[in-house]
């Protein structure tokens, strides 16, 4: 046979297999995929907008983890956002009535981003590599676990808090969450090591991750979006709330261990009693001013204590709460009276230099000072009981942050350092201040104004 008559059948045959390939591709379109029309059929992706890059690695990210029985859920701010306003709408989808068109993972963006609680993880190790052999390249991102700073045996042990895995232009940010006491639930910094590639995925549009966060523990639902069976938050709009205020910030264990190696700590059975009642005080007026929905923060001495020693300073023989004057609310007093905390003393008023006082169990006090706000700084109010004079202890602006304090959740003023300043003076005084005296009273007078 001529050369030109085997590349003729050779043409021929190319042609006709290609021909074949396109009629298998029709049919299969057309006719297998309106059969299986329901779940994540194929008949989706030909819907508007299903072809997307963005809904496709969601897909096979939420196949992945639903294969290793992950229980991950959704935490994006953006899709979130758009769910709750569709809420209604969304929640009564199922996949026979899902829409045509891609409205939620076909939004443009470079991430969409995933939690999962880890002590619910029970094989990572072959997850990760499943993903690797679904064509995901994947990252992860560990550090040392700061719930065991306190032990030194122990304070190296590195727990994951990231995985990043990119499926061609998309990539799926899983966020690591972690058990803490107070059953909240806590994530670490995204800090990138050295040996990390820093073009991987542009980490800095990353919306969890530039600082630890702290989070009440979510219900979970499980909804169907674009198609897709999906778990999130059963308050959205409750998540997306706390994620901007979510900043948390560790107590300082290797300082407070070098701390009492210069002050032995103090275990009398006097101390060990106001410690385990301060500690009682603070849970309770935590769930009251909770239930109220009233912010509020460790102060003065009680600040000083978490920062300098992790613990409740023996000698102090009260517990100190901040709130902003504008989250007052007038039922305040009876919540604490419901709660078994008469009223002590009251001094100032709404308007200005408002204190309360509350008596606990074993002549425990809790002093709660409100802040008023001006234009370059914050203050609050002291009154003399004996003279009635009035002096206004003024506080650069500060924000607020969350941290772990006898085994609860509470805010700290995130800018610590100068919020005790103005309390205690210049930082030094925080290192040599022991348990035999406090040097409060000379600092502050230089800090007060009397009105």
């Amino acid at each position: 046979m001529s050369r030109i008559s085997k590349n003729v059948i050779l043409v021929l045959l190319t042609l006709t297999s290609s021909a074949f390939l396109l009629f298998q591709l029709y049919y299969y379109k057309h006719y297998l995929s309106a059969k299986n029309g329901s779940g994540l059929s194929k008949s989706k992706e030909s819907r508007i907008g299903f072809d997307g890059t963005q809904w496709r690695a969601v897909k096979k990210f939420i196949m992945l983890t639903s294969s290793q029985n992950v229980p991950v859920f959704l935490i994006d701010p953006l899709i979130l956002e758009l769910i709750n306003k569709n809420f209604e709408q969304v929640k009564n989808t199922s996949h026979a009535s899902s829409t045509s068109e891609c409205k939620f993972f076909c939004v443009p963006r470079d991430f969409t981003t995933f939690a999962l609680q880890y002590q619910l993880w029970k094989n990572e190790e072959g997850w990760f590599r499943l993903a690797e052999n679904m064509g995901f390249q994947c990252l992860k991102v560990e550090s040392k676990d700061p719930r065991l700073d306190w032990i030194d045996s122990l304070s190296g042990t590195e727990i994951p808090l990231h995985y990043i895995c990119k499926l061609t232009s998309h990539a799926i940010h899983l966020v690591v969450f972690h058990e803490r006491s107070g059953n909240y639930l806590w994530h670490g910094h995204l800090r990138l090591k050295g040996h990390i590639d820093r073009k991987f995925v542009p980490f800095r549009k990353l919306q969890f991750g530039r600082y630890p966060g702290a989070f009440d523990r979510p219900e979970l639902q499980q909804i169907t979006v674009d198609g897709l069976d999906v778990l999130i938050p059963k308050d959205p709009m409750h998540f997306l709330e706390e994620i901007p205020h979510s900043r948390f910030i560790e107590c300082r264990y290797k300082e407070a261990r070098a701390f009492f190696q210069h002050y032995l700590d103090d275990n009398t059975v006097e101390a060990m009693t106001f410690q385990k009642r301060a500690k009682e005080l603070l849970q309770l007026a935590a769930k009251t001013l909770k239930k109220l929905g009233v912010r509020f923060w460790l102060s003065s001495g009680t600040c000083l204590g978490w920062y300098r020693q992790c613990s409740i300073i023996p000698y102090s023989k009260d517990v100190d709460l901040g709130i902003f004057i504008q989250d007052y609310k007038s039922d305040i007093i009876s919540a604490f009276q419901d709660a078994g905390l008469p009223l002590k003393h009251k001094f100032g008023k709404v308007e200005d230099s408002l204190e309360l006082s509350f008596q606990g169990k074993d002549d425990v006090k809790l002093d709660i000072f409100f802040f008023y706000e001006e234009t370059d700084h914050m203050w609050n109010g002291g009154t003399q009981a004996k003279t009635g004079k009035k002096f206004k202890y003024l506080f650069p602006k500060f924000t607020l942050c969350w941290t772990e304090f006898v085994d609860t959740k509470f805010r700290v003023p995130c800018e610590t350092i100068e919020y005790i300043e103005a309390n205690y003076g210049p930082r030094p005084t925080l290192h040599t201040v022991g348990p035999a005296g406090k040097t409060a009273q000379h600092a502050e007078e230089s800090l007060l104004v009397e009105c």
